[in-house]
């Protein structure tokens, strides 16, 4: 880009690459700033997979093996978590990058939750504990952000000292990062045999006496079955309505990103 020879000028090498770094970075940014909710952590994997590309390009212009093997190992990797991703929120690649899910143009109703809202007590919620045989918990990206994976894992603890059967359901999707849940849930120590993947618990949510949903909001919602009009309309979502006591832990009353 510098070569006086090719550019007859100095300076012009310069100035075609911070062009180039502009207009790419102008349009990079309006494909990815649309994007929100459930496609968030397949947009986050499918840029990991350019940045191995970008890193294997570089490689082959240095002649440099070790960056030509690693970006193309981090790129494969990356389009394949990616595919994984979408497979799991019932997408097509092209339907998330350019289908206009995450945008405006859905008709998400933004305004007090629909139905009553029934609040407890601590002290209720360890009754239902205490009578419970069966419980499953839901983690969400709220659980990151409060950090309180420590103390859910102390409460898991004692649930199974008493002879209660606890399990982790983990959606795909959840938390902004693929299977940031499953990190969050190894750093507090969780056993590894009682985390379940969505697919594998869903059918079996009806035999659970409470389900605990911890910080979720749009991967427990059930407008994502029944209702055309959600942003989320045919996402998998794991299936807590269908448990015998269902208890939602959040901060605020606040909607998700779905309504």
């Amino acid at each position: 880009f510098l070569c006086p020879s090719i550019y007859h000028a100095q300076f012009a090498g310069t100035a075609c690459l911070a062009a180039s770094t502009v207009i790419w970075g102008f349009l990079g940014a309006n494909m990815v700033l649309p994007i929100g909710g459930a496609d968030m952590p397949v947009v986050v994997s499918l840029l990991n997979a350019f940045s191995g590309l970008a890193t294997s390009a570089a490689g082959f212009m240095l002649s440099n093996t070790l960056l030509t093997i690693t970006g193309a190992l981090v790129a494969s990797s990356g389009t394949l978590l990616s595919d994984i991703m979408c497979r799991g929120i019932n997408r097509s690649m092209y339907n998330v990058l350019l289908g206009g899910f995450g945008t405006d143009g859905g008709t998400t109703i933004v305004g007090a939750p629909a139905g009553s809202v029934t609040q407890i007590v601590p002290q209720t919620l360890v009754e239902l504990f205490v009578g419970a045989r069966h419980v499953v918990v839901v983690p969400g990206y709220g659980l990151a952000v409060a950090r309180c994976q420590q103390r859910l894992a102390e409460i898991v603890h004692l649930l199974c000292d008493a002879g209660v059967e606890v399990h982790f359901a983990i959606h795909p999707v959840a938390g902004r990062l693929p299977g940031h849940m499953n990190v969050l849930l190894a750093e507090a120590n969780v056993p590894y045999n009682i985390v379940r993947e969505m697919e594998d618990i869903n059918q079996e949510l009806p035999n659970y006496d409470v389900a605990i949903v911890v910080g979720a909001n749009d991967i427990v919602n059930p407008a994502s079955q029944t209702d055309p009009a959600s942003p989320i309309y045919g996402m998998p979502a794991i299936e807590v309505w269908r448990c015998k006591t269902c208890v939602v832990l959040k901060r605020s009353m606040a909607t998700g990103y779905s309504g």
